[in-house]
Formats: structure tokens, C-alpha cells, sequence
């Protein structure tokens, strides 16, 4: 992959194809002071439900008020998407594979990743705004190769703008569910479940999702520098993870009691995210 394998959008083409998203989520950003002047940074934070609304809101702030321009690791199905997928590249996606990272790193890029990638965007009822990482590390691992600082992030509103009616484990229970197990379908092409999205409502029964503000948080970078060589030590690697998920709930928390206390939200916001 090369340094510059797409065109970089301009700051101000960014921003006015994000224009829609910013108007309907009217996003709040905290933190940007925490980041440096000079990168490169590995962004790492929570992924939220359907893991479409924030991420374009999160390319375009950071690149208008920091000049960072974001390559992202995203899960292939994004690029499955009409439009969306063009979108994602336009604003610097990528399929996220090791190698992907690898060279994104040896070219000194930006990135963002979402350890919990598709399972924490196919949410289950009770599972708003946790961390669905199991056991990956994997991201650390390339962090500490590339001697990479990382970055936590947290992103607060998707999750309140939509309503789960109907998630994997209902699936899973069902007729056709347990049909599709026992042919091998739920454990290949719905990775056990994992890749199974709920079924949401937004405003009323609808699937447009309500007008919840976003709240975007960033944490202090986390130096990898001096663990040079310790890649493969795998206490290192969980206490580095520990460490960066750790900042994302914490920052989860602040920006949840944020969101609460925030009564600046307007007549029309209040009473469409009623619904």
C-alpha cells in the first residue's frame, strides 16, 4: 500500500460532505488538546452500534480543528454498502487487515481502529456503550512493532438513537436461527452470531434514528516507544490493552454524565429524540 493510495479530500470538501451529519447530531468535541502536534497516532475507541453515524463526524473534526487526516481499519462489509463504502473510502478507509496496518504504519499515517470491530457494531439489548473486545491485542501488538502512541477515543449518542426490538440472541433462538446452525451458516458467514445486526427503531417505529447530540471524547496519548522489542511478551501486550481501555470507559463515563447535564439541546432535538 502506498503512502497515498487515494485522494485526500481538502479540510473544507471534508467538512462540507459531512455537513447533513453535523447538522442532524450537532457533535461536541472534548479533549482535543490531549492530542499532540505531531503524530502519528493510532486513534483506538469504542465502536458504536451500526458503526456508521460517528465515524465521518470523528474524520472531519479531527481534520478541520487538528489537520489529522484518518486512515481507517474497517470490517469489509462496509465496503459492501452502496455509497456508504464510497464514502469510507473517500474519507480514508481501508479493509483492516494486519497487513493493511502494517503498511499504514510504515508510512507513518494517521489511523483508527475499533478493536471490538463488527460484534460491537451488531450491539445486543444491555450492551450500550460496553467494550466487546475478547481477546485481541492485536492492535496493540502493531502499536509496539511500529513504536506507535495510542490514542484512546470515546464516542457517546449513537447508542441513544436507536432502540433495539430485535438482536442475534433473538436470532439465534429462532427456527430459521437454529436451521442455519445446524447447516454451518451461523458459525461461517455470521461468525457465531457476531455478524448478525439488530434490528433497531429510531424516531417512532422508524428506522431513522433520532437526533441524539454526539459527544466525542479523547484521551492522553499512550507512549508504546519504550517497549521496543516486547511485542510478542503477552503481559505487555494485556497491560498496554488494559491501560487503553481503561481511558475509553472512563472517558465513556464522563461523557455519558455530559450528555445528561447538557440542556442546551434545543425544543425540536428534545422532542424528537422523545420518540
Amino acid at each position: 500500500m502506498k503512502k497515498l493510495d487515494y485522494v485526500r479530500l481538502s479540510p473544507n470538501t471534508m467538512w462540507l460532505l459531512t455537513a447533513p451529519f453535523r447538522a442532524y447530531f450537532s457533535p461536541v468535541f472534548n479533549g482535543l488538546s490531549n492530542i499532540p502536534d505531531h503524530g502519528p497516532f493510532l486513534f483506538v475507541g469504542n465502536h458504536t452500534i451500526y458503526g456508521i453515524s460517528d465515524i465521518p463526524l470523528i474524520a472531519a473534526g479531527l481534520c478541520r480543528e487538528k489537520g489529522i487526516y484518518l486512515r481507517m481499519l474497517a470490517d469489509k462489509f462496509h465496503f459492501l454498502v452502496p455509497v456508504w463504502g464510497d464514502l469510507v473510502k473517500a474519507l480514508g478507509g481501508v479493509k483492516g487487515t494486519p497487513k493493511n496496518c502494517a503498511d499504514l504504519m510504515e508510512a507513518r499515517e494517521n489511523i483508527m481502529v475499533f478493536p471490538g470491530g463488527g460484534r460491537e457494531v451488531c450491539k445486543r439489548r444491555g450492551e450500550r456503550y460496553k467494550l466487546i473486545w475478547k481477546e485481541r491485542a492485536g492492535f496493540v501488538r502493531m502499536a509496539v512493532q511500529h513504536g506507535y502512541r495510542i490514542l484512546p477515543m470515546a464516542s457517546v449518542g449513537p447508542e441513544n438513537a436507536w432502540t433495539i426490538l430485535y438482536d442475534a440472541d433473538d436470532f439465534l433462538k429462532s427456527w430459521m436461527g437454529k436451521i442455519l446452525a445446524r447447516k454451518g451458516i451461523v458459525r461461517g458467514i455470521m461468525r457465531n452470531g457476531e455478524a448478525i445486526p439488530p434490528i433497531a427503531r429510531g424516531i417512532g417505529p422508524t428506522i431513522i434514528p433520532r437526533p441524539e447530540r454526539f459527544y466525542f471524547s479523547f484521551g492522553k496519548p499512550i507512549d508504546t516507544e519504550h517497549f521496543k522489542g516486547a511485542a510478542n511478551d503477552r503481559a505487555v501486550l494485556y497491560g498496554i490493552r488494559k491501560e487503553v481501555g481503561d481511558s475509553i470507559t472512563d472517558q465513556i463515563g464522563r461523557l455519558l454524565i455530559e450528555r445528561e447535564q447538557d440542556m442546551n439541546k434545543g425544543f425540536l432535538r428534545r422532542t424528537l429524540t422523545r420518540l
